[in-house]
C-alpha cells in the first residue's frame, strides 16, 4: 500500500487544516496544563496552607505530578480506543475532558471553605487532566504523521511539538495579563480563577476545528481492510520486537527530551522565583520573551531531522544538554541576582549542626536545626552542611549561635545577601538568552520526536505502543521532576544541586538512544 502523500498528489490544503487543527488543540491542552504549573506557589498556599512555605510549595508540586503520573493510565485507555475507533474521535474526546476538568479548578472552593475536601478535589481534577493529556499527544501526533508526505514527515510533525511550547507561551500571557490587570491581592482572592476558566472558550475554539476534520487515511484504510487491532494493549506487547522498541521510546526518547523540556519551562521559573529571588511577573515576561524567541527553532529541527537523521538531532541535542544546563543556570543567577551571586561567592554559609531533623511535609518544623533549613530554602541560600555539638550558622566570618530568623537576616544582609533581586543590577537580556538557550535545547531534542515515536511502530498498535511509553517517560521522569529537583535542593543546600537530576537523566537516554535506537527515517506508515 502507497504511503499517504508519498505517491500521490500533496493536497496542500487539507494538510494546512490538519496541522493547524491538531496544533492548535494541543496548545490548548497543553495550556491547561501548563497554567496549575505557572501557578503552583500560589495554589499551595490557598489548597495545602502551611506555617512551612517549602512544605505547602512541595506539595503542590507533588498534585502536579500526580496530574503526570496517570498520563500512562490516560496512554493505556485513549491510545486503546484510537487503535480500535479512530484517531480523530479518541482525540476529540480528551480535548473534551481536559477542557472540562481545568475550567472545573477555576470554580473549586478552597481550604478555607472546604478544608481537606479541597485539595482532594484538586488532586481529582489533576487526575483528570493527566488522564486526558496522556491520549491526546498520541492521537494529533499520529493524525498529522499519518497524513503527511514522507519526506517532511518531521517538519510536519514538528508543529506539535512547537503547539506544546506554545501552550506554555499562552499560559505566560494569559496569567501576566490577569496579573496586571489587577491588584496583587485581588488575583490572590480571586483572580487566580480566569487563567482557568479561559479554557472553556479555548475548548469551544477546538472542538470548532477538529469537527472539521476527517480520519486518518491509514487508520481508514485498515478499517476497510479489516486489519484493526482487536485488542492493542495486549498486542502491544506481543507483536515481534515491539516490547524493545517501547523500551528505547521510554528510556532513550521520552525521558531525556522532557526532562531537557521541563527543565527549560519550570525548572527556570522556580529557580528565578524562588533562588534568584526575581518577582513572578517579571520572570514570566522574562520566560516569554525567551520561549518566544527560540520556538521556531521546534519547527526548523523537525525539518533538519528529514534532511539529516531524526537520531542525529537527538543525540547532538542530549549532548549540548549535558553540556550546557549548569552553565546556563549559573548565567541566568548572575544576572538575575548579582549581588546574591557576589556574597554566595565571599561569604559562603555553612550551617553546622547536630543530626538534623527535616520533614519537608511538616506544617511546623519542631526543631531549631529544622527551622534553620527552612529558612535558608525559603530565601534561596546555598549552604554547606557541617557536623557539630551545637546549632550555628557560619556567614563567611560570622557566626550566628542557635535560630533566630532576625539575627540570620542580620548576618545575611551584612554579608551582602539581598532579600530581593535588585532591577537596577539585573541584566535582562542576559536571562532571556539563557531561558531562550535552554528552550532551544529543547527544541533540538524535542521537535522530531513525534516523527521518531510514529515511525517505530506499526500501524495497528501505535497510538497504544507509542503513548504508553512517551507518557510514562513524561509523566514520571518528567511530572515529578519539579518536586525531586526542589527536593534535592533542599536536602543538599545546594541551590543548582537539582540539576543533577536533569544531567543524570538525560546521560541514560543519550546512551539508550546511541546504541538501540535505529537510524532509518521516512519509512512507509502502512
Amino acid at each position: 500500500m502507497a504511503e499517504a502523500g508519498a505517491d500521490e498528489e500533496i493536497d496542500i490544503k487539507r494538510d494546512r487544516l490538519v496541522i493547524v487543527a491538531s496544533s492548535l488543540g494541543t496548545v490548548f491542552e497543553w495550556y491547561d496544563f501548563f497554567i496549575y504549573g505557572i501557578l503552583s506557589a500560589l495554589i499551595g498556599k490557598l489548597f495545602f496552607p502551611s506555617d512551612n512555605p517549602t512544605a505547602a510549595m512541595l506539595a503542590s508540586l507533588a498534585v502536579f505530578g500526580a496530574g503526570f503520573g496517570v498520563r500512562p493510565l490516560g496512554a493505556i485507555i485513549f491510545g486503546y480506543l484510537g487503535d480500535k475507533i479512530g484517531r480523530k474521535y479518541t482525540f476529540l474526546i480528551t480535548i473534551s475532558l481536559m477542557g472540562g476538568a481545568t475550567a472545573a479548578i477555576g470554580f473549586l472552593p478552597t481550604f478555607a471553605s472546604w478544608g481537606l475536601g479541597a485539595a482532594a478535589a484538586l488532586l481529582v481534577l489533576r487526575c483528570l487532566q493527566g488522564l486526558a493529556l496522556g491520549g491526546e499527544y498520541g492521537g494529533a501526533a499520529i493524525y498529522v504523521a499519518e497524513h503527511a508526505p514522507a519526506h517532511k514527515r518531521g517538519q510536519y510533525t514538528s508543529w506539535i511539538q512547537a503547539s506544546v511550547a506554545g501552550g506554555f507561551l499562552l499560559a505566560v500571557v494569559v496569567v501576566l495579563t490577569t496579573r496586571t490587570a489587577m491588584t496583587t491581592e485581588a488575583f490572590e482572592d480571586w483572580g487566580w480563577r480566569v487563567p482557568f476558566i479561559v479554557s472553556l472558550l479555548l475548548l469551544g475554539l477546538s472542538l470548532y476545528i477538529r469537527m472539521m476534520l476527517s480520519e486518518s487515511p491509514v487508520f481508514k484504510a485498515m478499517k476497510e481492510a479489516g486489519t484493526t487491532s482487536h485488542n492493542p494493549f495486549v498486542e502491544s506487547f506481543q507483536y515481534p520486537g515491539n516490547v524493545g522498541r517501547i523500551f528505547v521510546a521510554l528510556f532513550g526518547v521520552a525521558a531525556g527530551l522532557t526532562v531537557i523540556y521541563y527543565t527549560s519551562q519550570f525548572g527556570t521559573l522556580y529557580f528565578l522565583t524562588g533562588t534568584a529571588r526575581v518577582p513572578e511577573t517579571d520572570t514570566l515576561m522574562y520566560m516569554a520573551v525567551g520561549a518566544l524567541l527560540a520556538a521556531p527553532l521546534y519547527v526548523g529541527a523537525g525539518w533538519l531531522s528529514d534532511h539529516y537523521g531524526r537520531k542525529t538531532m537527538l543525540l547532538l541535542g542530549y549532548a549540548l544538554s549535558i553540556t550546557l544546563t549548569f552553565p546556563l543556570f549559573h548565567l541566568m543567577a548572575d544576572a538575575a541576582n548579582p549581588a546574591l551571586a557576589k556574597a554566595t561567592a565571599s561569604s559562603p554559609v555553612t550551617l553546622v549542626s547536630p543530626d538534623c531533623e527535616f520533614d519537608i511535609f511538616a506544617p511546623k518544623q519542631e526543631t531549631e536545626c529544622g527551622r534553620a533549613l527552612a529558612f535558608l530554602s525559603k530565601r534561596g541560600i546555598s549552604y554547606a552542611k557541617q557536623d557539630g555539638p551545637a546549632l550555628v550558622l557560619q556567614v563567611g566570618t560570622a557566626d550566628v549561635m542557635g535560630f533566630d530568623d532576625k539575627s540570620y537576616i542580620a548576618a545575611l544582609e551584612a554579608a551582602g545577601y539581598p532579600d530581593k533581586s535588585d532591577p537596577a543590577q539585573r541584566k535582562p537580556w542576559l536571562i532571556i538568552l539563557a531561558v531562550a538557550a535552554l528552550v532551544a535545547l529543547s527544541a533540538m531534542t524535542y521537535g522530531q520526536v513525534a516523527a521518531i515515536l510514529v515511525e517505530m511502530f506499526p500501524a495497528r498498535i501505535r497510538y497504544t505502543s507509542m503513548s504508553i511509553p512517551y507518557h510514562i517517560g513524561t509523566g514520571y521522569f518528567g511530572g515529578f521532576l519539579p518536586f525531586i529537583s526542589q527536593l534535592i535542593v533542599v536536602k543538599t543546600g545546594g541551590t543548582f544541586m537539582g540539576l543533577w537530576y536533569t544531567v543524570g537523566v538525560v546521560t541514560m537516554a543519550f546512551i539508550v538512544s546511541a546504541i538501540w535506537l535505529p537510524k532509518e527515517y521516512g519509512q512507509d506508515l502502512h
